[in-house]
């Protein structure tokens, strides 16, 4: 089975709604106008990182191009739109054909981004391109956000296996896009099943307190789920006393008994203890997990631990601290009339409060150094030098309104080990500091 056959996980008839009503009053308004046929270019970008962030993670790419393919104004749609009055009939008669037949590049899903980046470039009509901002921009910026907290998550883990468990602290099918941009920034397995079941990402689960609080003790407990799940099964130990629980583990399964999970107390304490325990008990291969509000820095503070896996929930799907990105959609360059070979001209914003922009239609590339590692992300307008010509970031997503880049989940995974390892050692650094590449414009 391909899970892009099972469409988008929403129960709405189309990603046409997932929009902001002034992106329809503009089209409106520039079909008046005859302007609305412009050849234009709109890119996402970020003005800047989260505070203290060194480096940025594209996730969401795979979603956005499934969320352009279902761009569709279904009949249940424009009858919304046209018993609320929210544009004319001739615009409903526009809507009714939309079919997004511009080209889209992108970095890749995976790689790393900076201030400035132009991490997506659209490019048709406006009337077509002006539609996409919103679904465009709430995916990247959710997703982006969860595969950066990921990243360092998974770089504090330095190898050891992360196991992703946020379904329960956010929104039923945010938690789906969470585990996928989870997986991306690094992490091995999911506990949400929707995840699995949609991207084939691996899932694992055991049992909860709830589980050893339902029979008459522990020991009873432990018995039950070695005899359905088996002697590699992973047990709670800590939903009475740790030590205890260890020895009844062990005495039940044997020395086969796959791991224990620690949800409280001082983590670090207690994992020493419990190894020491193993140990001594002769379950020497028995990993252990532990779970219990974990974030980049508590897994850092864990790293001399005898820890084997970590399960983070709550601090994953809100991004850390950061559940948003601040990525902008902005008209970048448009033709100054409706033929298709019309000149495009560089148009930018320019206002007070840091919200400028850079027009022209632009490339990024990333400059290395001598033994590979990445110190400058270059981005310009016109031609790309010679010595970057290799080195261009910027890959097509879409051709002529058809997906040309639809790639296997692990494909971005694997890319995105690859560009964080790419980037100066500092990068990974937990401690606050500026973007680890500066962004040179030329």
């Amino acid at each position: 089975m391909n899970p892009a056959d099972l469409g988008l996980p929403v129960d709405v008839p189309s990603t046409a709604l997932f929009t902001d009503q002034y992106e329809l009053t503009m089209l409106q308004a520039a079909l008046r106008a005859g302007t609305a046929d412009r050849r234009s270019v709109f890119e996402v970008f970020t003005r800047r990182l989260p505070e203290g962030r060194r480096y940025g993670v594209v996730g969401g790419t795979g979603r956005v191009l499934d969320a352009v393919e279902n761009f569709r104004f279904d009949p249940a749609v424009l009858g919304f739109l046209r018993e609320r009055g929210i544009v004319d009939e001739p615009t409903l008669q526009w809507l009714a054909s939309y079919r997004f037949s511009g080209d889209i590049w992108g970095y890749p899903e995976g790689e790393v981004y900076f201030p400035g980046s132009p991490i997506l470039r659209v490019e048709g009509s406006f009337a077509e391109c002006v539609l996409l901002e919103t679904v465009i921009l709430s995916i990247l910026n959710h997703d982006s956000a969860i595969a950066a907290a990921a990243s360092r998550m998974s770089a504090a883990a330095a190898g050891r296996p992360l196991i992703e468990m946020g379904a329960r602290r956010t929104h039923e099918l945010a938690a789906v896009a969470s585990a996928r941009a989870a997986y991306v920034g690094g992490f091995s397995t999911t506990s949400d099943l929707a995840a699995g079941f949609r991207y084939g990402i691996p899932t694992v689960g055991t049992s909860a307190h709830a589980f050893t609080l339902l029979h008459d003790s522990e020991r009873d407990a432990f018995r039950a789920q070695v005899d359905s799940l088996g002697r590699g099964t992973t047990l709670l130990v800590d939903t009475y006393d740790v030590a205890e629980a260890v020895r009844t583990a062990v005495d039940i399964a044997g020395p086969e008994l796959g791991a224990v999970r620690i949800d409280s107390g001082d983590l670090l304490l207690v994992a020493h203890r419990v190894r020491q325990q193993l140990d001594e008990l002769g379950a020497t291969s028995t990993k252990i997990v532990v779970t219990s509000d974990l974030d980049e820095y508590a897994i850092a503070s864990l790293a001399a631990a005898p820890v084997d896996a970590y399960g983070v929930g709550t601090q994953l799907v809100t991004g850390s601290g950061h559940p948003t990105c601040s990525m902008v959609y902005k008209l970048v360059a448009r033709a100054r009339g409706a033929d298709p070979k019309a000149p495009l001209e560089p148009v930018a914003k320019k206002s007070s409060g840091g919200k400028t922009s850079i027009g022209g239609r632009k490339w990024a590339a990333r400059r290395t150094d001598a033994e590979g590692i990445a110190e400058a992300e270059v981005v310009g307008t016109g031609p790309v030098p010679a010595e970057l010509a290799d080195r261009q970031l910027l890959t097509e997503l879409v051709k002529g309104g058809e997906v040309v880049a639809r790639e296997p989940l692990d494909a971005a995974r694997e890319r995105h080990i690859a560009a964080r390892a790419a980037l100066p050692m500092s990068a990974i650094q937990l401690s606050r500091g500026e973007p680890v590449l500066p962004t040179e414009y030329v």
